[in-house]
């Protein structure tokens, strides 16, 4: 008898979780689910569950800031297999996601038995990702890639502090958010600094714009 798979949703919109969680049934049977709404609830799912089968997950949710979620998550969980779902499905965007490691990509467009036939693909070993996308191959940048290798050495908590400073939060805000001291929040940003190898957090931000959707012009209503 086929063991029950382990699956993870991690999308901010609970009407396509559903939807997800219809096309996994399609695809293997009863399966055990899990769902998270943010990257915190993602990072602490991943921390109590052990060994899930792979990982769906929106490139846009709370917490995340172009492909940040999907190097941070790559980095922390290597054995993992993440399947990347968006409602952005550009080409470029596509092989950008490969190029930081998924195992995948489904649009948000595609039918229930599409998506359905995309997750036994991945679950099968191969990378799944739209037609469309099938005929480029674009090479990796090797700049975004040094902003994505510093990206993902860091801890949870500096990853954090890194995702508020990127939404133009101050250091007192951003203790307030975490529930830390000013001080506390002041040694991650000196951390962080001496990883990326700069000297102001403008630097910083500025660096992680390389990390945002390149085919993305307005946020999404279903990305």
């Amino acid at each position: 008898m086929r063991n029950q798979k382990t699956i993870i949703i991690a999308d901010d919109h609970p009407l396509f979780r559903t939807a997800l969680q219809q096309a996994i049934g399609q695809a293997f049977g009863d399966c055990r689910i899990h769902e998270a709404g943010t990257l915190d609830d993602l990072q602490q799912l991943l921390e109590s569950i052990q060994t899930p089968d792979f990982l769906l997950l929106d490139l846009q949710m709370p917490g995340t800031f172009g492909y940040s979620g999907l190097i941070f998550i790559r980095e922390h969980y290597p054995e993992l297999p993440i399947v990347i779902v968006s409602g952005n499905d550009g080409t470029s965007t596509i092989h950008q996601c490969l190029n930081y490691g998924a195992a995948g990509f489904i649009a948000k467009s595609l039918s229930l038995p599409e998506m359905s036939e995309a997750l036994k693909t991945v679950d099968g070993g191969q990378v799944w990702i739209p037609e469309t996308a099938r005929n480029s191959h674009p090479a990796p940048d090797p700049g975004k890639q040094d902003v994505a290798r510093i990206l993902g050495s860091l801890t949870p908590q500096q990853y954090r502090v890194l995702s508020y400073m990127a939404q133009g939060l101050l250091n007192k805000q951003i203790a307030y958010e975490m529930d830390l001291s000013i001080s506390t929040v002041k040694a991650h940003m000196t951390s962080i600094l001496k990883k990326f190898g700069m000297f102001r957090r403008t630097q910083i931000v500025a660096a992680m714009k390389q990390l945002d959707l390149e085919e993305l012009d307005q946020p999404q209503n279903n990305a």
